[in-house]
């Protein structure tokens, strides 16, 4: 028992350096500027993040199919707005050998959607609202740490 710990620890030790280096040299995920956002007090305005994921990488949905998978999360610290809806990519459902169940994943290229009440009383003029988008990419043989990309949108409010 204590020579398959050994190896255990050894194989751990080997791997985990190899996906924390992976991660650092390049991001799996890119997230494209967003357009800024004109909107008037009152009124409610969109705001469309673009995301791609390199070839051979998929993340998790925002509604993955286990409870302990990482899934796809957008989320705003939005105020002067208010966040209204948040709508996530049409999943994918893909089976990989790692696993028993398939999976509810996104690859390439997806959008995010995030809908924003203008309360009456925002302050006109700009701002900026930041959003933080985390999501775990993996490959068919391993996935890397959980990440986290700032995602700041400029908005006008008139």
């Amino acid at each position: 028992m204590r020579g398959n710990t050994k190896l255990s620890k050894r194989l751990l030790f080997a791997i985990v350096p190899v996906a924390i280096a992976l991660s650092q040299t390049s991001a799996p995920l890119t997230v494209a500027p967003a357009e800024k956002l004109r909107v008037k007090r009152g009124m409610t305005g969109t705001a469309k993040i673009h995301a791609q994921l390199k070839p051979g990488y998929h993340a998790n949905s925002d509604k993955p199919a286990e409870d302990y998978l990482i899934p796809l999360k957008l989320t705003w610290s939005a105020a002067p707005l208010e966040v209204a809806e948040v709508t996530y990519p049409k999943p994918q459902i893909e089976k990989y050998d790692f696993s028993e169940k398939p999976l509810s994943v996104v690859s390439g290229d997806f959008d995010i959607v995030t809908k924003f009440k203008v309360p009456a009383s925002a302050p006109n003029g700009p701002a900026i609202i930041t959003g933080k988008l985390r999501y775990q990419a993996c490959t068919d043989k391993m996935c890397l740490p959980p990440k986290t990309v700032e995602v700041p949108v400029t908005v006008d409010i008139q």
